[in-house]
Order: C-alpha cells, then sequence, then structure tokens
C-alpha cells in the first residue's frame, strides 16, 4: 500500500479517476500503483506534477535522494503551503523522543485531525509534546494579526480556535500546551532532530512564508539555533489552564 499517494490525493481532493483522466491510463493502473505498484517514470513524473509535489515524497525507494543545500539544510520551501501533506505526517509520525511545536496559532495542525491522531499516539508512545502558542490576551499576537492585515481580533480569535481544537490532547500523558507573549521571527516545528522554521515576514501569513528544513547535526549548525530559542521560550511562557 503506498500510503504518500493516498495522503498525497487526499489532500489535493483527487480520486483514481482523475488521475487516470490526467494521465490517460486506466483507473485500474492508478489503483494498482495505490496497493503498492511503482509506475513507470514517466507516470511517476506526471503524477508528482499533478499533485505539485515532489516524486520522492510518492516513491521514495526509487526517486533519486536531494543533496542537502548546506550541512543542516535540507530543504527550502517557497511557502508552507507547498509542503506536501506527507511531510507533515512523516515528520511527527517519525519522532521517537520530542515533538515541539512554536507559532501564534499553528490552527492549520490543530484543524487537521490526522495530525491530532498522530501527536496523540506518539505520546502515549513515550514521546515528549510541547505545543506553544501565543497568549490571545497578549500583545504580540494583537500585532501580529495587524502585521499580517487580518486584524488583531482574527489573530486571537485563531489562537483560541487552536486551543479548542487542542483540547482533546490536554488530558494525554506527555503533552503539555503553554502560552507564550513572545514576538516570533518565525515558527518552529519539530520532531527529534528534524525542524521545519517557518520565517515570518511582514505583511504576509505565514502560510504564505518561505519554510527551512533543518536536521540538528551538532550544536553549532543552524536547526540549534532554533532549537536553543524554543528552549528559551518554553522556560518563560505559562501553562494553558483548562
Amino acid at each position: 500500500m503506498n500510503d504518500n499517494l493516498r495522503y498525497a490525493l487526499a489532500a489535493a481532493r483527487l480520486n483514481t479517476t482523475d488521475v487516470a483522466a490526467a494521465l490517460a491510463v486506466d483507473p485500474k493502473t492508478v489503483s494498482r500503483w495505490l496497493h503498492g505498484r511503482v509506475p513507470y517514470p514517466r507516470h511517476r513524473w506526471a503524477v508528482a506534477d499533478l499533485l505539485h509535489v515532489d516524486e520522492a515524497e510518492l516513491w521514495p525507494e526509487v526517486a533519486p535522494r536531494h543533496q542537502a543545500l548546506a550541512d543542516g539544510i535540507q530543504a527550502i520551501y517557497p511557502h508552507r503551503w507547498a509542503i506536501p501533506q506527507t511531510i507533515w505526517r512523516n515528520l511527527f509520525g517519525g519522532a521517537r523522543r520530542e515533538i515541539g511545536i512554536l507559532a501564534y496559532s499553528a490552527l492549520f495542525l490543530a484543524e487537521d485531525r490526522g495530525i491530532l491522531d498522530t501527536l496523540t499516539d506518539r505520546a502515549k508512545a513515550g514521546v515528549t509534546v510541547r505545543i506553544l502558542l501565543g497568549d490571545p490576551e497578549g500583545e504580540e499576537v494583537a500585532t501580529r494579526g495587524v502585521d499580517e492585515g487580518i486584524g488583531a481580533e482574527v489573530m486571537a480569535a485563531r489562537v483560541r480556535n487552536a486551543l479548542t481544537l487542542y483540547r482533546s490532547l490536554r488530558d494525554v500523558p506527555g503533552v503539555e500546551i503553554r502560552l507564550h507573549r513572545t514576538v516570533l521571527y518565525n515558527s518552529i516545528y519539530h520532531a527529534d532532530d528534524h525542524l521545519l522554521v517557518n520565517t515570518h515576514a511582514y505583511g504576509t501569513p505565514a502560510a504564505n512564508a518561505p519554510v527551512m528544513h533543518l536536521s540538528h547535526t551538532d550544536d553549532r549548525g543552524p536547526a540549534a539555533t532554533y532549537l536553543s530559542s524554543m528552549t528559551r521560550i518554553w522556560t518563560t511562557a505559562q501553562p494553558c489552564l483548562k
């Protein structure tokens, strides 16, 4: 079963008939791909283009591996929304020690039932899960809302919506949610030694800003800088009351 392809189709809201029509193949052929058969290269490339993902995300066993851009820098995505859903699921699903989320609202994750289930499963498996969201009563959240052009009230409401959706995690052992009053220059999503760092740009929603995929190789690498920042914010943040 090719779960990566299945997730990518679901994220794109396409079915086997849609893919078959776009590639001029039989729907049964697409079904066989979903059940594990590897397509010919021309079909792999066409499917990847259709779903706007990298071939390696759909068929990592045959796609050529990309070299890191530099030590500790694995990839750069032009926008957060351009990151394939399988990247998020693999990031959190592959965690064995710790998961960390630092943002103002991270509402896009809270709205994903699959991600919430993954966080729950990882926590029950002994993984420490730390979620840091902006204090909806703080001026930092209000300022970010103004900077993004959506308004202070809307940004605060997004945080409150996220907190409501994360409520199912609060009683799970190993999960802790805290509220921060920090000016964020980026949002950070990490699992063990891998981080997705979503930069913030004035006047631009975080979903439209670039994201760096970093790997923690040593204490002098770029990932260490962001992990240190996240730790400092965690120690000053306040527990989220139930």
